[in-house]
């Protein structure tokens, strides 16, 4: 049975939830699934914005079948070619077999790659700038290559005032009925995860998301439609904030996040101590984080998020423990940037992690590595105490109002 919702008179959400996935992108762990949006204009000519996963293609084919009371399916534009958005692009191509295909030279290119030659005759490519009238509605198409793929582009409906975004502004979360932002606690209930989305799936593409924010900032926008999370109808400017702020690799907030890579608890002890006395100096906002039972896109987002961070790691085999190692590369790789690092080193004969681990940081761009950092040999002692004393003396300084 179909599970649509109106956006507008003639534009409807025909997309579904997942709820049963656990690893997005078979990486990226999923405590409340994901949704794979798709929308459907009724107009003179019948528009899909793009596909859905394979699957939740069963609720998907439905909700198409009643939005179009029996009509014919005209075209389907195709915004990203990632298959959670067009792997039931084919299946949709033999339900509606005189259906056209809309998108960009490099996305046609892709359709091929995935589906062979088989849609070849269907596609029709279109670049910046372009337009297409399907009666009342004109889309236009706004190329953001690398946001978060090369070809990606967006939508924009002039009818509506709508910008069907692709996978900018999107989040993890599957949705509840409340398809709209406004029909939620944004912030309490989805920032965190809409924060965790972008940060490691688009994150590393601060330059290119800037590039696509400017061009989204010559628009008349109303609403936002993107392919994962919830649509934007009001407050729009809250979540482009967002976006700026992290494609910009600023800080959300003057906060201190603290990830550890402990053995046998000596350097987990060394993290809680420097908490205390964070806390003591007045720092109330503090999180902290085992490496070894946390997936690092949690620990990337608040990476992204706090302005201090604080890496403490056991040496393992004359190295960085290895969930530590894993961190740093991630970190590294999403172009983490504009923060403030303290080290902290464990190690029982051959205490060499905080060395690596400085050498990886000072490979990044804009990271202050704190002159002031703790050794522990084996376990905390009093001169490695110390040590930590002045790591959050030095933290606190930039707390102090």
């Amino acid at each position: 049975m179909y599970c649509t919702r109106k956006i507008t008179d003639d534009t409807t959400y025909v997309g579904a939830s997942d709820r049963r996935l656990a690893l997005f992108e078979n990486t990226f762990p999923l405590g409340d699934g994901v949704s794979y949006n798709s929308y459907l204009i009724t107009d003179e000519k019948t528009v899909l914005l793009d596909t859905v996963d394979p699957a939740v293609s069963h609720i998907f084919f439905e909700n198409i079948e009643h939005t179009l009371a029996g009509r014919a399916l005209d075209y389907v534009i195709v915004n990203h070619m990632e298959p959670d958005h067009c792997g039931t692009l084919y299946d949709l191509s033999l339900r509606y077999p005189d259906i056209k295909i809309i998108t960009n030279a490099k996305a046609a290119t892709m359709i091929g790659q995935f589906f062979g030659d088989g849609l070849k005759s269907k596609v029709t490519v279109v670049k910046e700038g372009d337009t297409v009238e399907f009666g009342k509605h004109t889309l236009s198409f706004v190329m953001t290559p690398m946001v978060h793929w090369p070809e990606s582009m967006m939508t924009y409906d002039a009818y509506d005032k709508i910008l069907y975004s692709a996978d900018a502004f999107g989040a993890f979360r599957a949705l509840n009925g409340n398809i709209f932002a406004d029909e939620v606690n944004y912030e309490r209930d989805y920032l965190d995860e809409a924060r965790r989305y972008y940060t490691n799936i688009v994150g590393k593409y601060g330059v290119q998301v800037q590039a696509a924010l400017k061009k989204a900032a010559s628009l008349d926008i109303k609403t936002i439609c993107p392919l994962h999370g919830h649509i934007w109808r009001e407050n729009l400017g809250y979540i482009i904030d967002k976006y700026n702020t992290w494609s910009l690799y600023k800080s959300e907030e003057n906060s201190v996040m603290i990830a550890y890579a402990s053995i046998y608890g000596h350097t987990e002890n060394a993290a809680n101590i420097l908490a205390v006395k964070l806390a003591e100096r007045g720092i109330n906002n503090i999180t902290m984080y085992d490496v070894s039972k946390t997936h690092p896109s949690y620990i990337l987002s608040d990476a992204f998020k706090c302005s201090h961070i604080v890496l403490a790691s056991s040496t393992y085999n004359a190295g960085v423990f290895t969930t530590m190692e894993t961190l740093l590369a991630d970190l590294k790789a999403h172009n983490l940037q504009n923060k403030k690092v303290a080290v902290i080193e464990n190690g029982t004969w051959a205490c060499s992690a905080g060395k690596q681990i400085k050498e990886v940081l000072a490979s990044m761009k804009n990271i202050e590595i704190l002159e002031t950092e703790a050794k522990l040999v084996s376990a905390v002692s009093g001169e490695s105490l110390t040590q930590i004393e002045s790591i959050a003396d030095e933290i606190a300084k930039d707390f102090e109002v």
